[in-house]
């Protein structure tokens, strides 16, 4: 039975394993994890699609290892597979680079980690099968999947590794206190999943609840009736962006207002990028191409958000009809020079690096690019009072 308390990946640190073909990609996964979960052959190219597995390595927590097809594959299908590998490298954390130690660093390496390096990826040279040589190399972490050698050791230096990774980002710890009332409205639609939050809404409530904060959580059709209940004011209420315009006139002046999906850009570190995007809308002139691209893939609803809202939204904020891309999950186009803006979703189901990948992907291209909250709160004119509890005083 799936866990719905399970950690999410994109809350996971991603470890990512890389290397040539036949280097023990799959044998040091199944090694670190101590289960078989990939398949391991002495032919070259067993692995053709990534092979994931969520685990926790104390005392890092939550991690989610990928073992990836090897860099030197070729051929067209090759190709596929090494794409794959690098939609991979752009999610990784920390990257696990596999070298035979019997034959050393190949040119397909030293082009990963100068890529790594490129990107900032931490990294660490991983020479497997030293069982098979006389000197293990000396510029690397000798291990052998086969026998077991070092494994627990690389795993302890994987843990060294990732505490340099670690952060103290919070959703919205930070802009409350122990006592403050935070009101949550969360429209219950046929969008909504059956008998769940999403996962901005679970992640906020853990985090106020975490603070020592009081989470109180309404539909949209509730709100104005819970605020006459309430013997003081809240301290701050996020609502769903698509009852922005509601909430925002039933919401007190004085009293903050902002929306899941603009927490995610600000814990994602794409706010201030997005902030400018947004203010391209002034801007688009008909037949103009906007991509909405959306982090996670579900069944859409006939009046979905990213594929009828927004665009209604859109066209009666800008009084032309643009043109418009739809893209989910891991699609995500690596050209983006079409585009006069990308809207993108709060990314919940995408790790940081993912997201701050696109942005960087976005800003090398000269394309803007804002997310749903924020371009939202921008057409209906609130987004100053949106993003001001994240201002400091």
């Amino acid at each position: 039975m799936k866990s719905f308390n399970k950690t999410p990946q994109s809350e996971r640190l991603h470890i990512g394993i890389f290397g040539r073909r036949n280097a023990g990609k799959s044998s040091l996964l199944n090694a670190i994890t101590g289960q078989n979960m990939a398949v391991v052959s002495p032919v070259k190219g067993t692995t053709t699609d990534p092979v994931s597995k969520a685990m926790e390595i104390p005392p890092i927590g939550p991690v989610l290892i990928t073992d990836t097809a090897g860099l030197d594959d070729y051929g067209e299908l090759g190709k596929l597979r090494t794409d794959k590998t690098r939609n991979v490298l752009r999610k990784t954390d920390v990257a696990l680079l596999v070298v035979d130690a019997k034959e050393g660093l190949a040119d397909e390496d030293k082009v990963l980690i100068k890529t790594l390096d490129e990107m900032g990826v931490k990294y660490l040279t991983v020479y497997n099968k030293v069982d098979l040589v006389d000197t293990a190399p000396h510029d690397g972490f000798p291990v052998s999947a086969k026998n077991g050698t070092n494994i627990h050791e690389l795993k302890e230096k994987i843990t060294d590794i990732c505490h340099t990774q670690e952060n103290n980002r919070r959703l919205v710890a930070d802009i409350i206190t122990k006592g403050d009332i935070v009101v949550l409205v969360t429209p219950i639609d046929k969008a909504a999943p059956k008998g769940r939050l999403i996962l901005p809404q679970q992640q906020a409530i853990r985090d106020i609840i975490d603070t020592g904060a009081i989470s109180i959580v309404v539909r949209d059709s509730e709100f104005r009736a819970a605020l006459e209940k309430l013997k003081e004011l809240p301290q701050l209420v996020i609502t769903d962006s698509q009852v922005f315009d509601k909430i925002s006139k039933e919401t007190p002046g004085d009293v903050k207002l902002t929306s899941f999906s603009i927490l995610m850009a600000r814990y994602k570190g794409v706010l201030d990028y997005a902030v400018q995007g947004a203010k391209t809308l002034d801007k688009i002139a008909e037949n103009d191409k906007i991509l909405i691209s959306e982090g996670c893939t579900h069944h859409r609803q006939c009046d979905d958000i990213g594929t009828v809202k927004l665009p209604r939204w859109i066209e009666k904020h800008t009084g032309v009809k643009p043109r418009y891309e739809f893209t989910s999950g891991g699609d995500f186009p690596q050209d983006l020079c079409e585009y006069k803006l990308i809207i993108h979703c709060g990314g919940c189901m995408l790790n940081n690096r993912e997201m701050l990948y696109r942005q960087h992907i976005a800003q090398t291209a000269n394309v803007p690019m804002t997310n749903y909250g924020i371009a939202i709160s921008y057409m209906q004119g609130i987004l100053e009072r949106c993003i001001s509890p994240f201002k400091k005083e």
